[in-house]
């Protein structure tokens, strides 16, 4: 904000920054628990479910408890799995079929259901508007509001109107200052606000950092032959190395659907590995590509995924605020889920919000009974059994790792009498480009294996072009005078987007930034080697636009 600009305020009880199932949660809790509080929800993405993207296999734990009625309501939660399939996959044409009995106690998903993440956050976020909440969608938070003993009083959108120079277009309207006795803060993963917040009030001190991967989503309708309705597919193997984690999915959902993707860990070595490349040729395996010949793609879309677990859980509550859902890093990373998570986060959240109120409190407290919460509820105790998951797979590599979880999970149901830590960054990861490997990406087919700018339109990504770039450099020199020749410039392979290019201008290199095509994945600002791309919000509304991710 400059100090020219007159921003409107609007004052509330508690103020929700996002719309995904954590926030939406703790919304309506709050309004459950006492209808006369004055609750706002915003979200940066166009309408509710605009951003969100997930696998998704959906535990109803969480669900039950916020709406034990939700079947009666009509959530869309109505594909029940019948089965898994987990392969470990060979070679690019072989691959053998685990037997139910060696799969990890956490991944049999009986209980479970195939759905959309963003149809569910949709009827969340009805639910929510049902309660008497507000729900802000298009609307980017883009500042953190501080009172003058530091602590926080609320949030700010982003002004709209701003050109590419950075002076006001006709079309300029202000943000606005939402204020609020609670700030909660639930963005999902790489919050940029809940970042701030972490490094603001240090708390991070005591844990590991967060640990991410990036997933890559397709969406296809397939042949109604082939289609097994209820069936979650799950691969590990190639075309990752014996050090690279990761893994494919591949759910039969509803109405001769299938979601498919493939994860891997932000802390892979190869510079040259392309995760969206790796995600084309995965598709051709035998295993996979058997569901999808004669079928067609109909949704593309990408986002990271914290994979951290306990060890990387921050301290969640600092004065006038707390962290929720994915923006704190609660994805339980064995079950591969979090949404259940997130929506149980919220609703502890809100109790521990209610209470303060109730109480008489104005807002000047930090609400440690917050995280005590927590600690007492069943998303610790299930964080705490998988605790090991993701350490064995960075100290053992993707196989023994795998053994290790089988024994951990099925033989010692979480409970060894250890802890293991992993304290390096994903971003320290990478080898030199001269000490690494190439790797030779076939061509996209266009049948099966597609190219970015095709998969870009499919998420109907879509940004007001004349506005500042959301994705800033430090130092504009970084990417071509160290990242090119240290590491052949990552970035134009770790995006999945595209958004990344060293071209040629008046004969020398030139790193070029197509902020438009950006999915919001936040893998630029988690995986560049130097830290030195800041991911920042667009105006509201920008960016990718799911339907039914």
């Amino acid at each position: 904000m400059t100090e020219t600009t007159k921003r409107e305020s609007m004052e509330f009880d508690v103020v929700v920054v996002g719309g995904g199932p954590a926030g939406l949660a703790a919304a309506c809790r709050l309004m459950q628990l006492d209808d006369s509080l004055t609750v706002v929800v915003v979200e940066k993405g166009s309408e509710i479910g605009a951003h969100i993207l997930s696998g998704n296999v959906f535990e109803p734990t969480g669900l039950d408890e916020l709406f034990p009625d939700w079947k009666e309501k009509g959530a869309p939660v109505k594909t029940l799995v019948k089965g898994d399939d987990v392969y470990y996959l060979t070679s690019a044409e072989k691959g053998i079929r685990m037997p139910g009995l060696f799969v990890p106690r956490p991944m049999h998903n009986k209980g479970n259901y195939i759905i959309s993440l963003g149809r569910l956050c949709q009827w969340l976020g009805e639910q929510a508007e049902a309660l008497g909440v507000n729900v802000f969608p298009g609307f980017a938070a883009s500042e953190v509001l501080y009172d003058t003993d530091g602590r926080v009083t609320g949030v700010a959108t982003s002004d709209m109107g701003i050109g590419k120079d950075g002076q006001r277009k006709s079309t300029f309207q202000a943000g606005y200052e939402l204020t609020a006795r609670y700030t909660i803060f639930a963005e999902g993963v790489r919050g940029n606000l809940g970042e701030e917040v972490i490094d603001r009030f240090n708390l991070r001190e005591n844990c590991d950092p967060q640990h991410y991967g990036i997933g890559i989503k397709e969406i296809w309708e397939i042949d109604p032959g082939k289609h097994d309705e209820g069936l979650v597919v799950h691969t590990a193997g190639w075309p990752l190395d014996g050090h690279t984690e990761g893994g494919g999915f591949l759910y039969h959902a509803a109405n001769n659907q299938v979601f498919l993707g493939l994860i891997i860990a932000l802390d892979y070595a190869n510079p040259h590995l392309s995760p969206f490349e790796e995600f084309q040729r995965w598709k051709l395996h035998p295993k996979i590509r058997q569901y999808l010949d004669g079928g067609k793609r109909v949704a593309f879309g990408a986002r990271a995924v914290n994979k951290g677990g306990l060890q990387s859980l921050p301290k969640l509550a600092f004065p006038g605020g707390m962290l929720i859902g994915c923006d704190a890093g609660f994805l339980n990373g064995v079950k591969i889920k979090g949404a259940h998570t997130a929506i149980k986060t919220g609703m502890l959240a809100a109790e521990s919000v209610h209470r303060a109120l109730s109480s008489g409190d104005t807002g000047q407290s930090e609400l440690g009974d917050y995280e005590e919460g927590v600690k007492a509820s069943w998303v610790y105790k299930e964080l705490h059994r998988g605790r090991n998951f993701g350490p064995a797979l960075v100290k053992l590599g993707t196989f023994w790792g795998a053994a290790f979880t089988f024994i951990d999970q099925n033989i010692f149901f979480g409970k060894l009498p250890f802890t293991w830590r992993n304290p390096k960054l994903d971003h320290e990861s990478l080898m030199k480009a001269a000490e690494a490997e190439a790797i030779d990406y076939p061509k996209p087919d266009g049948v099966i294996t597609f190219d970015r700018l095709s998969s870009v339109f499919l998420s109907s990504t879509n940004h007001e072009e004349d506005q500042p770039s959301h994705l800033k450099l430090k130092d504009d020199s970084i990417p071509i005078d160290f990242n090119l020749p240290t590491y052949d410039e990552p970035a134009q392979r770790y995006c999945p987007a595209g958004v990344y290019e060293v071209v040629e201008e008046g004969g020398a290199k030139v790193f070029q930034i197509s902020a438009q095509n950006c999915v919001h994945c936040k893998t630029c600002d988690i995986k560049d080697p130097q830290q030195n791309i800041v991911w920042t919000v667009p105006e509201g509304g920008g960016g990718p636009n799911y339907s039914g991710m």
